[in-house]
């Protein structure tokens, strides 16, 4: 028996440059794009009769792009979403997903391209709703101070040693569903991410799982039109160098950056009052 599936065009990239004037904006995205529905037939019989062909998604990538323009991941993602749905009555349900990569401005048409963390965003449209979910993905945070991790369970295994003063670094992983699918995207991604560091920066922790919570709770906070913010928080080890065969001491200040194995802290914080959410999203 034939089980859930989709089918679409992974990863194409889009860069769009609007052309106002003298100064000109530019737009980087990577859209995904799945469909599902009734799409026995291609499976069990070969019977591609009810099959969008991929190059047909990418290609309406780019004429929107240019019919539509590219501003908000989010707004263009529910563009193309409700498009295919709307156009195309074998498909049930579309997912739009896109990783949108910020660019400073160096000059009226000079660019530099960020590389500090990349703006997500997932976006599932069926005929009877729509679901936007946000992120950021790789936004890496270090406190230098005001961390501890002690009063943990040991057993016979156990080598760390409790510490009351460590350093404290993550690569953020953050997706949050939005309660509707009409709000101001820019001011809603830029405030959600101001309250996630904000809550990083502010928190004494005792556990990244601690910190955890109190990133996901300001974002809550802050923004009314989320109702679920997930996060995904690596430990990003650091180790005191031992100085001492070269006669030094070292109080704090040399550390040893670990690659892997990290510790993994992942947990979701949600609005007592949110809508339920429509279609399955990350973490």
């Amino acid at each position: 028996m034939l089980g859930p599936n989709r089918y679409g065009k992974a990863e194409t990239r889009l860069v769009r440059v609007h052309r106002d004037g003298d100064t000109h904006g530019l737009v980087d995205f990577n859209v995904s794009i799945a469909l599902s529905g009734d799409l026995t037939a291609t499976h069990l019989t070969g019977d591609n009769s009810g099959v969008l062909p991929t190059d047909t998604m990418k290609n309406t990538v780019y004429a929107f792009a240019k019919e539509h323009g590219a501003g908000e991941p989010e707004a263009f993602a529910l563009l193309l979403a409700r498009h295919f749905v709307a156009t195309q009555p074998q498909v049930h349900a579309a997912r739009v997903s896109i990783e949108s990569f910020g660019w400073d401005r160096l000059g009226p048409h000079s660019f530099r391209r960020r590389g500090d963390h990349v703006r997500t965003t997932v976006v599932t449209v069926t005929s009877e709703s729509a679901q936007v979910v946000s992120g950021v993905s790789g936004m890496v945070l270090l406190n230098s101070a005001d961390s501890e991790f002690h009063g943990f369970v040991e057993d016979g295994y156990t080598t760390l040693k409790p510490t009351t003063d460590r350093i404290l670094a993550t690569a953020v992983d953050a997706r949050w569903r939005h309660a509707g699918d009409d709000t101001d995207w820019a001011a809603s991604h830029e405030g959600a991410l101001g309250a996630l560091v904000a809550a990083f920066v502010g928190t004494y922790s005792y556990s990244l799982q601690q910190t955890l919570y109190a990133m996901g709770a300001r974002v809550l906070e802050e923004r009314p039109e989320i109702a679920e913010v997930r996060l995904a928080l690596p430990n990003k080890h650091h180790y005191l160098a031992d100085l001492s065969p070269f006669g030094l001491e070292n109080p704090g200040e040399v550390f040893i950056a670990g690659d892997r194995p990290y510790g993994l802290i992942e947990g979701s914080v949600i609005r007592d009052d949110a809508p339920a959410a429509t279609a399955e999203w990350w973490l």
